[in-house]
């Protein structure tokens, strides 16, 4: 769905309550949702101290060689590294995260599954709606992302919302019932820090998620795990396709 079918719809309900014709269904932005927002909407928890849920994740992904991508990675983190804290959004996108994401290339053309950016996203239930434009997503499709598969979420500096780790959640959970699957994952960026993100169904409604260890991507060290992290989220795509 477009940004133009999503103002339609969204001018459609509006209508439809005018009319009398339909219930108000709250509807929620994911660039503005918040914690208390999806803690009144949902059971959801975050659980602490279970690093090892990443275990099969971080270690699969540190089998993976790096080949000549530890050279390009180490060039652009010494063209890169001393600004990322200081870039503002669109800045440290272009010239950092992006070349990462093309450096791994999640695009798996042979079964229509790419990387999209600002692509448009609703999910809604008889007691919500979750709808607009996600940062980047890993989904099938060509032109529009039909089944999404895995999201990244940046903090937004120096906007009101800004918190990026409920905004993530979000579109996670929107992912999860869209793509029917039990289990989704995800990452946010806060300047040169990466986290990565397991959420888990519990039941209808009902849902727990994990949030990993800082990875700070002025060290190189952990830029090549990113990275690594990253490969290994495109091979998980690519065997369960």
């Amino acid at each position: 769905m477009s940004n133009f079918e999503l103002e339609i719809e969204n001018l459609k309900q509006q209508i439809a309550i005018l009319e009398g014709k339909k219930s108000e269904i709250p509807t929620y932005s994911f660039s503005k949702i918040r914690d208390i927002d999806l803690e009144e909407l949902l059971d959801i928890k975050r659980v602490f101290h279970q690093n090892e849920i990443f275990s099969s994740w971080f270690q699969g992904a540190e089998k993976i060689e790096l080949n000549e991508a530890e050279t390009v990675l180490k060039k652009l983190l010494e063209k890169e590294g001393e600004f990322l804290f200081r870039y503002l959004e669109d800045d440290l996108k272009a010239k950092f995260i992006i070349p990462i994401l093309n450096l791994v290339d999640f695009s798996i053309l042979e079964y229509e599954v790419r990387d999209f950016y600002e692509q448009p996203l609703r999910y809604e239930t008889d007691k919500f709606i979750f709808n607009g434009t996600t940062d980047f997503v890993v989904a099938k499709g060509r032109r529009r992302a039909t089944k999404p598969y895995f999201f990244i979420q940046e903090f937004k500096q120096g906007k009101e919302f800004s918190d990026p780790e409920p905004q993530l959640l979000a579109e996670m959970i929107a992912g999860l019932e869209l793509s029917n699957v039990l289990e989704f994952k995800g990452a946010f960026i806060v300047g040169a820090i990466w986290n990565f993100v397991i959420l888990k169904k519990l039941g209808e409604d009902k849902y727990q998620y994990f949030v990993s260890q800082n990875f700070d991507s002025t060290k190189i060290e952990d830029l090549t795990s990113i990275y690594r992290n990253l490969v290994f989220i495109k091979k998980e795509i690519l065997e369960n396709l």
